[in-house]
């Protein structure tokens, strides 16, 4: 991190373009060159959404975890929906998370390092660049910042004019998420109302509750004590920063500011940037473009990846070795993670990268059941994460976090849980735009288990 007093420094070579130089994976076929120019002109003149200081923030934050002082819960949609930009959906996604750090940080004793999947998640990689139906091929949906979901030609042909739309719908995120984490929602004498009425009379609800019980004692024996809770910022507000997948470019680059403090190159769409499995490669776009901003950021990691092709994205994107600059997210699924993890981290700790291990054990795990939707399994998912722990620590690494598509609502898209959903019900409400998330119920539940095996 530099210092506030340097001043504006030079830029060695690289400018928010330089990613136009190599092939870009997952990129639409915008049918319109001048169109997509134009949009990406006018969101160069639109503030940033973020600011440079508070990705420094997390920065710092998650060196924490990379020292094994801290812990990060990642989480939100899987893919996020312009019609859910709601306070409602916003508030909703926001409880689960807050329920969420609150068990990890209380039961396991670490702080939660909070990073939502909101404000952003608008475009979404796919296997397939087309989608037939019927006899019928059309472009395949890549999100609602490049086209529609309705399978008609119309909707599936990009429209550069949603990188605008998404821009805004943001913007319109990120004012809510703050107002709600630093105007009193998040405060921790409210821990009670966190908890949705369809996740009260649950299992997980109840376990909250007893919970949130405990901490209403513990404040109300601090206050006992004379310690002024009032004064206590930390009991009021959270920090609860934003994250999305760096996929489509223009846009990225049209987000990028030079910091007038620093002089370094900020993507200021969000405050965490991650390249995915399908555009990782070393030398590809996507990883030189992140190579040259200051956020930190993430890559995913696929069940084939090997130690060469991960220390050279390592090499790239953490060349001076600075401890919360990178993530490795493991997306590998149950049964491969315990097996193609661990020369992986033993490469990564050798040639002295500190970087932040965190576990996604929804991806590896997703498969199409006969009924024709696509889901996950609770239990998949826990035995995915439970070999990441006990993996991490046989390698003598700090097991740093999970990284989980939910959502608030009353879902039924992921089996198994507590609630025990099978195949009939899936049917039931079965609302995502992409993959299968978890509800709250399952979100909590997966916090209470992760919880246990920090703290054993």
């Amino acid at each position: 991190m530099h210092a506030a007093h340097r001043g504006p420094r030079v830029v060695d070579d690289w400018r928010p373009d330089a990613w136009r130089a190599r092939p870009a994976a997952q990129q639409p076929d915008w049918p319109d060159p001048d169109a997509l120019a134009a949009v990406v002109d006018e969101l160069r003149r639109q503030p940033p959404l973020v600011f440079a200081g508070e990705a420094r923030a997390l920065r710092a934050a998650l060196a924490e975890v990379a020292t094994g002082r801290a812990f990060l819960l990642q989480a939100g949609d899987c893919a996020e929906s312009f019609r859910e930009c709601t306070a409602n959906d916003i508030r909703d996604k926001l409880k689960v998370i807050l329920q969420m750090s609150v068990v990890l940080a209380y039961s396991a004793g670490v702080p939660t390092v909070k990073l939502a999947r909101l404000a952003g998640q608008f475009a979404k990689p796919r296997s397939s660049p087309t989608e037939t139906r019927g006899g019928v091929t059309l472009p395949s949906f890549r999100g609602e910042m490049v086209n529609g979901i309705e399978f008609t030609a119309e909707a599936r042909r990009p429209d550069p004019a949603r990188l605008l739309a998404g821009y805004h719908h943001a913007a319109a995120t990120l004012n809510l998420l703050r107002a709600f984490t630093k105007g009193g929602f998040a405060d921790l004498a409210r821990v009670h109302q966190w908890n949705q009425e369809f996740v009260a009379a649950s299992p997980e609800g109840r376990r909250y509750e007893r919970l949130a019980a405990e901490i209403d004692r513990a404040l109300r024996f601090m206050a006992a004590c004379g310690i002024d809770l009032e004064a206590e910022l930390q009991l009021h507000q959270v920090d609860c920063f934003t994250s999305h997948e760096a996929l489509l470019l223009p846009y990225e680059e049209a987000l990028t500011r030079q910091d007038s403090l620093t002089g370094d190159w900020y993507d200021c769409s969000a405050h965490f940037l991650w390249v995915g499995e399908r555009t990782r490669q070393p030398d590809g776009a996507h990883v030189a473009f992140l190579a040259g901003v200051h956020n930190p950021v993430g890559v995913k990691l696929g069940p084939d990846a090997t130690p060469a092709e991960v220390l050279e994205v390592c090499r790239v994107l953490d060349p001076d070795r600075e401890p919360g600059r990178l993530t490795l997210v493991a997306r590998m699924g149950a049964e491969r993670v315990g097996e193609r993890l661990p020369p992986i981290i033993r490469a990564v700790r050798q040639a002295g990268h500190p970087v932040v291990w965190v576990s996604d054990p929804m991806h590896g795990n997703t498969f199409t059941h006969a009924n024709g939707y696509k889901t996950r399994h609770f239990d998949d998912v826990m035995a995915e994460l439970r070999a990441f722990f006990d993996t991490c620590r046989a390698e003598g690494v700090w097991p740093g976090g999970v990284h989980v598509e939910l959502t608030g609502a009353e879902v039924t898209e992921c089996l198994g849980g507590a609630d025990a959903l099978g195949a009939d019900d899936l049917e039931q409400r079965y609302e995502t735009m992409c993959d299968p998330r978890l509800n709250a119920r399952q979100s909590l539940e997966l916090a209470f288990q992760t919880a246990e095996l920090l703290a054993s």
